[in-house]
């Protein structure tokens, strides 16, 4: 059977009743769970180091600039190569960063650049990966199952921000040692059952390589209004709302926490996004998808506003849920819409832009935050990031109607 045959011929439309979306899915938590808590551990290692928001803001550029350097490079590679051959050897290098920290943690070292140097090899790996890994799971299920893949692949990713940041805190709270030492034994096993995929079918692009063809992405994506207004409304709405740099400074000097606050922060966004993610795989979005996409960013920006104002640990960690939850929709419905409307040969390529999109908002809006609460101090950063999310939200509903006016997934 033929994954990319057309919705309907008696196909399921429930993702897990294929083997290598089983295997693929398990194997993308698996290394988002161990992600999070590395990020945890290496986040509150730094700050409790140095005192220094400007670093936690760094920790996330230094893993941005991979992505954006190589864009050209790593999109073309999913789009020649085996993809979950790339994605397992991804997840491997990822390991063995892991263990790279894990050992510079038994020395104990005075400076903090070891600690980068290892984080810009993470997101070199980290580069490769996301192109392959998103432009794989197309060829694991047919269209007819794609919506529910994304679904469960974002609640995947979700349920780790949930567990991954609390295991985090708590393990690290134990021993740093525990921290890392469980993030690599979870990036081997992710590696493994990456390699268990049957190999999937995937139309692979043989042209010849020129620069017309490594700009391929950027030329589709420039074509499509709709696409071009999913990445450019997710781009500047969290590049200007991104709190996550900030919470370790928020749970040690503004709600006066310890790690296992810092881990509840971390997870309560991943809450909300769990919750809706699950409601979303029972009730997916049938009709008025850009309507909802476009409010739910607004609902972000407001959360994001209220997670800064809020000086007690309970409302902070509603305001996060209700953000993780707006999130989780737009993140659906920008998902589907550019995975189904992409041609095969050319998703490895734009997958690849939309990463360098995302990395765009999360780790570039990371630095944001650290820089300006630098400047002006975290509460006041996180206040004017939210204020600027709305904004882009109004601004972008009359930029790209056709994305606003867009009713269904498939099929438009």
């Amino acid at each position: 059977m033929e994954l990319n045959a057309t919705a309907g011929d008696g196909l399921s439309s429930s993702a897990f009743r294929y083997r290598g979306f089983v295997l693929y899915w398990s194997a993308r938590f698996l290394n988002a769970f161990s992600i999070q808590i590395t990020s945890v551990a290496v986040g509150w290692q730094i700050y409790d180091q140095t005192r220094d928001p400007f670093l936690l803001g760094l920790v996330g550029l230094v893993q941005f600039a991979p992505a954006l350097a190589l864009v050209l490079v790593t999109g073309a590679a999913a789009d020649r190569f085996n993809r979950r051959r790339i994605m397992g050897t991804c997840i491997a290098i990822e390991a063995l960063c892991v263990m790279a920290l894990l050992a510079m943690t038994a020395h104990a070292p005075q400076a903090v650049w070891p600690i980068f140097a290892v984080l810009l090899v993470f997101g070199i790996a980290r580069a490769f990966f996301a192109p392959a890994m998103q432009s794989l799971a197309v060829n694991l299920v047919p269209p007819v199952a794609f919506p529910n893949a994304v679904a469960w692949n974002s609640s995947s990713w979700q349920t780790a921000v949930v567990v991954g940041p609390v295991a985090g805190g708590l393990l690290y709270g134990v021993s740093p040692y525990a921290a890392f030492g469980t993030s690599a034994l979870c990036l081997l096993a992710a590696a493994t059952l990456t390699f268990l995929i049957p190999k999937p079918w995937q139309k692979v692009s043989h042209s010849a390589k020129s620069a017309q063809t490594l700009f391929a992405g950027f030329r589709y994506i420039w074509k499509e209004p709709v696409v071009l207004g999913a990445i450019s409304l997710d781009l500047f709405a969290v590049l200007l709302g991104g709190a996550t740099a900030l919470m370790p400074a928020f749970a040690r000097d503004v709600l006066d926490t310890g790690p296992w606050g810092l881990g509840l922060l971390r997870s309560a966004p991943g809450i909300g996004a769990v919750v809706m993610g699950v409601w979303l795989v029972r009730n997916p979005i049938r009709d008025r998808a850009g309507h909802i996409m476009f409010v739910s960013v607004a609902v972000f920006g407001l959360s994001v506003i209220v997670f800064g104002l809020s000086k007690v640990v309970w409302l902070s960690v509603t305001a996060l849920a209700i953000m993780g939850a707006a999130d989780m929709i737009s993140v659906y419905i920008r998902a589907s819409l550019i995975q189904l409307s992409t041609p095969d040969e050319l998703r490895g390529r734009v997958s690849a832009v939309n990463t360098v999109f995302i990395g765009a908002s999360n780790e570039l809006g990371e630095f944001r935050a650290g820089s300006m609460a630098a400047l002006i101090g975290v509460v006041p950063s996180v206040v004017v990031g939210g204020l600027g999310t709305l904004i882009v939200a109004a601004i972008g509903a009359r930029a790209f109607p056709e994305l606003l006016n867009t009713r269904r997934l498939a099929g438009r």
